[in-house]
């Protein structure tokens, strides 16, 4: 009977603590700013100068390629012999 009091007078204190942090928060929304409207674009300006030649060196002659197969180990597939997948 001890224990049985001990838990419903808990159990009522933890129902009114928890229920007295869950008040509702009020938020009052920032004033609007005003934004300046920007005018109309004004004229192009002037075009630019034409840009320089170029007067790089060119690179270096690139090594010869290996020699080729001579053609001598023809191989034939037959279109009609796939293989199942």
């Amino acid at each position: 009977m001890k224990y049985s009091a001990a838990v419903a007078v808990a159990a009522i204190l933890s129902a009114l603590a928890l229920s007295a942090c869950d008040k509702p928060t009020v938020v009052t929304p920032a004033p609007p700013v005003a934004v300046p409207v920007p005018g109309p674009a004004g004229p192009a300006g002037p075009q630019g100068a034409t840009g320089a030649t170029g007067t790089g060196a060119t690179g270096m002659t690139g090594a010869p390629g290996a020699k080729g197969e001579t053609g001598d180990n023809i191989i034939i597939v037959d279109p009609n012999s796939v293989p199942k997948r």
